[in-house]
């Protein structure tokens, strides 16, 4: 089969698609013939060399993908047929034309929806819900500020916090990615690169701040998340992209709030987590999955930015790396 591969960490230019033995199922796998998957900035920091895969898992790029079921390995339970139309977040290996899978993470693929479209869930939507809920436990009526609101999981986490019927403000680096989370429900959103987000957030909150933070950034933002988080909060962080160094007096102040930080990666959960990463997957197929069928309110909707063919994957990677996507940068197997 044809996979996405790279022999030494390094650009995009290191990227190349590559012919590779495709997997078998193990037992209780099934195998997945891949239509479509989608960029993450885990594949990024993997092909540089900063985020090696987790212990026995497949060294190909792509952490979802969206596809149809081609085999099912010994002892699987009966859930899944021949031909199903499902999708799943992976510990690695989507970028190819084939990848095992564990049957209790397959979720259907919506009826009325495209593999392409599928393939923006996974990893977006399961993290911005698990983080949501599972962590920060999100309660109606609650204010939730969003850092890099167009992104993947910053799309899906708006769209999951008015579905929690909270109230999700959002800070973005261009006017157009602004008004991109605006029309996915954002109360309010504010332009990092020119204004301070903690001063617009006590403002449009009229000094009460936020009760919870979706923090992908990391330490250059520690102050102005606790100045705009409110007395309780919760700060949840599950990225760094601007460094994980503090220098102050974070630990007072975050006293002083009586406020809380969580961390959460899914990507690195070993397999004695597998029972609630399969707790996660069930819930979320019961509960959100059914608003992504047409005619549901509210209406869930996944956010694709551009679609690249997989031979194209170098330039996938070159189009993140200037970060002007809105939602998800899809990758298209060859059919």
């Amino acid at each position: 089969m044809l996979a996405a591969y790279f022999d030494c960490p390094g650009g995009p230019e290191n990227l190349y698609v590559k012919e590779v033995l495709k997997p078998h199922p193990g037992k209780g796998e099934v195998l997945v013939k891949v239509s479509a998957s989608a960029l993450n900035r885990a594949d990024l920091l993997q092909r540089r060399g900063r985020y090696p895969p987790p212990k026995g898992a497949s060294d190909i790029l792509g952490l979802e993908a969206a596809g149809s079921v081609a085999e099912l390995g010994p002892g699987c339970k009966g859930q899944w047929k021949i031909g199903d139309a499902v999708m799943a977040l992976l510990s690695g290996g989507g970028q190819a034309e084939y990848v095992s899978v564990p049957e209790g993470h397959l979720m259907p693929v919506p009826s009325d929806m495209t593999f392409i479209q599928a393939a923006a869930i996974p990893e977006a939507w399961l993290t911005a819900f698990q983080l949501l809920h599972f962590v920060g436990k999100i309660e109606k009526g609650e204010r939730v500020l969003i850092h890099a609101g167009a992104s993947g999981v910053g799309m899906a986490a708006i769209q999951l916090s008015k579905l929690a019927k909270a109230i999700p403000i959002v800070t973005a680096g261009t006017q157009e990615k602004l008004k991109a989370t605006a029309n996915a429900g954002a109360a309010a959103g504010f332009n990092y690169k020119n204004e301070d987000f903690s001063e617009k957030v006590l403002e449009f909150t009229q000094g009460s701040g936020v009760d919870i933070i979706l923090d992908c950034v990391g330490g250059s933002y520690w102050e102005k998340n606790l100045k705009c988080l409110s007395t309780d909060g919760r700060w949840i962080i599950y990225g760094l992209l601007s460094g994980g160094e503090v220098h102050g007096d974070l630990l007072a102040r975050l006293l002083s709030k009586r406020a809380s930080i969580h961390t959460s990666l899914l990507r690195s959960r070993d397999k004695e987590a597998s029972n609630n990463y399969h707790q996660l997957v069930k819930t979320f197929t019961e509960d959100v999955l059914p608003y992504f069928s047409g005619g549901t309110s509210p209406h869930l909707q996944p956010s694709v930015d551009s679609v690249y063919p997989l031979h194209e994957i170098a330039e996938a990677h070159r189009s993140m790396e200037e970060n002007k996507n809105i939602g998800k940068i899809v990758i298209e197997m060859p059919t």
